[in-house]
């Protein structure tokens, strides 16, 4: 399967993970860990977007210096620095829960991990991927 199918995929699975995480939040849990799972989910579903189209144009033809290593890192470094401060200014000012945040904030782990699991029953019924 190539990239750009596999990451269609994943985006789709973002989406509908935080869907079902945020809605069982918004029946079980408080308002505030229900921001927390929808901030976190929106922070790092963009955060995993800006990192795989860094990725994407590191990599593309063309882009193979040296210098291209080091706008990766450049950029991964400045976009964990905007990650901790946002993070830090949602949790100092007590909008959200913790670990409502946190849960949010798993959202693209988790997509991945259903990702991978559902793969993995594919490939052992023997469907071609």
């Amino acid at each position: 399967m190539d990239w750009k199918t596999l990451y269609k995929i994943i985006k789709m699975i973002n989406w509908l993970t935080l869907f079902v995480l945020s809605s069982v939040s918004f029946f079980i849990m408080s308002p505030r860990f229900t921001t927390g799972v929808i901030l976190g989910g929106l922070i790092i579903i963009a955060n995993f977007n800006v990192l795989q189209h860094t990725i994407c144009g590191a990599f593309s033809p063309g882009e193979s210096t040296g210098s291209a290593k080091m706008v990766i890192i450049a950029k991964c470094y400045v976009r964990f620095l905007a990650l901790g401060v946002i993070i830090y200014l949602l949790i100092a000012d007590g909008r959200v829960d913790p670990v409502g945040l946190a849960v949010g904030l798993s959202t693209v782990v988790f997509s991945i991990t259903l990702l991978g699991i559902h793969m993995a029953m594919k490939t052992k019924a023997g469907e071609a991927i």
